[in-house]
């Protein structure tokens, strides 16, 4: 089986030379920037000429994002133990930091989705556009070698490093917890709602998330998600006390 898609449009290359433009990366093999946009959904729905999609390339990037970010944190930040330094990883490369720096770039333009994944508003979701990220930057490690990918990966994380220990991100603690605990543990968290209390116009959830067997909570809010939240983000911080930031 070929390792690439079909060569490309006229038109298509025209949206990758666009994308590398705004990017600030050169390719010399289109054919490996292409295939990182490329969805399972739309492999799925054209078996009969399109078995490829950007998942290996993911795989990849993943090990290559985690690799260059650790080293760079190690270097640079000497004075941090190592739990600082994991909890700082975890921030920025995580799935609505990818999915920002996506949509900053464009990726979400360049996406080959399947029509049903196009319809239900595939091209803005954050784990299609983080991992399509991931692709990219698989994809250019591929093509163009080690340190041109880490160029990429350093000009786009550095500022999101700078936010993370300013604690300027809007955090998504749900998101970090079921990353950091299917990487390390292999399980997700579960949240279970305890109680709802107050009157129908006004409802309280009472929520707990159970890790690893442990309970944390409860946490509570004005809607479902709301309090699994609340539940994440005092397990984060249990697991990672403020104080060590």
């Amino acid at each position: 089986m070929s390792l690439f898609l079909p060569a490309p449009s006229k038109e298509r290359k025209a949206e990758l030379y666009e994308f590398q433009r705004s990017a600030g990366i050169k390719f010399k093999n289109l054919d490996f920037l292409d295939l990182a946009f490329h969805h399972r959904s739309f492999s799925n729905e054209n078996q009969q000429h399109v078995r490829l999609n950007n998942e290996r390339l993911e795989f990849l990037g993943d090990a290559v994002l985690g690799m260059v970010t650790a080293s760079y944190l190690y270097e640079s930040l000497a004075d941090k133990p190592e739990g600082d330094l994991a909890k700082t990883k975890a921030v920025v490369v995580s799935e609505p930091v990818l999915s920002e720096i996506a949509l900053r770039l464009g990726i979400d333009k360049c996406l080959v989705l399947g029509k049903g994944e196009e319809q239900s508003g595939g091209r803005k979701k954050k784990a299609i556009l983080a991992d399509a990220m991931e692709a990219v930057i698989g994809a250019y490690y591929l093509d163009s070698g080690f340190k041109a990918a880490q160029e990429f990966v350093l000009r786009n994380i550095v500022p999101e490093i700078a936010k993370a220990l300013d604690n300027r991100h809007i955090r998504d603690y749900k998101t970090l917890l079921q990353e950091f605990f299917q990487k390390k543990y292999k399980t997700c968290p579960v949240y279970e709602l305890v109680k709802k209390t107050g009157p129908e116009h006004d409802r309280t959830f009472w929520t707990n998330v159970i890790l690893n067997g442990v309970t944390y909570g409860p946490a509570t809010g004005k809607n479902k998600k709301e309090a699994e939240q609340a539940a994440a983000k005092l397990a984060w911080e249990r697991i990672n006390p403020p104080e060590e930031a």
